[in-house]
């Protein structure tokens, strides 16, 4: 599943690099990379059971090609909680996302992402839980220096039946 998301962000960049031209605006030219540190509140909320959340960090970078759009992906991991005598712990997440993006002023952006996750979680006792699928969400950022931005994103990396892995998400972008 791993080659599924690296194969779909290789897709999404290729797909972003024709669909584009080098353009200038207020930051120089596209397109631009960026990379992101964030602390995430993520909650585990199964069917039927108690929910499990806990805190851990995530990783981001990505590559704006315009104004408008950019792709992005996600490495996380941390955190572990114990709920009815079952400890349940985030080993990792992953997910490559397009990401649309409402510039409200030169500093403030709003964004929407799309995108397909993997989830994969230890349980003691009972092995792990490990998942894919469909994940969106949406966030704000704002540039506190020319290469430096603030921001935060609420994101639904898994809805199955079975249940839901959601993240908040604060923390810091910096673009090169």
């Amino acid at each position: 599943m791993r080659f599924l998301v690296a194969a779909s962000t290789a897709a999404l960049l290729a797909a972003g690099a024709f669909a584009t031209t080098a353009q200038a605006n207020q930051h120089g030219f596209y397109p631009q990379g960026y990379v992101g540190g964030d602390v995430m509140f993520w909650e585990l909320d199964p069917d039927g059971a108690g929910s499990v959340d806990d805190i851990g960090l995530r990783l981001r970078g990505g590559m704006q090609f315009n104004d408008y759009f950019a792709v992005e992906g996600h490495l996380g991991t941390g955190g572990s909680e114990t709920v009815q005598g079952v400890e349940a712990e985030l080993d990792y997440l992953v997910g490559a996302f397009a990401k649309g993006i409402l510039p409200i002023s030169q500093e403030f952006r709003l964004y929407g992402l799309l995108g397909y996750s993997e989830v994969d979680i230890d349980l003691s006792p009972g092995g792990s839980a490990r998942d894919d699928g469909f994940s969106y969400g949406a966030g704000a950022e704002y540039e506190v220096a020319p290469n430096l931005a603030v921001g935060a994103d609420y994101i639904r990396y898994l809805d199955k039946s079975e249940g839901d892995f959601d993240a908040a998400s604060l923390g810091l972008r910096y673009r090169f």
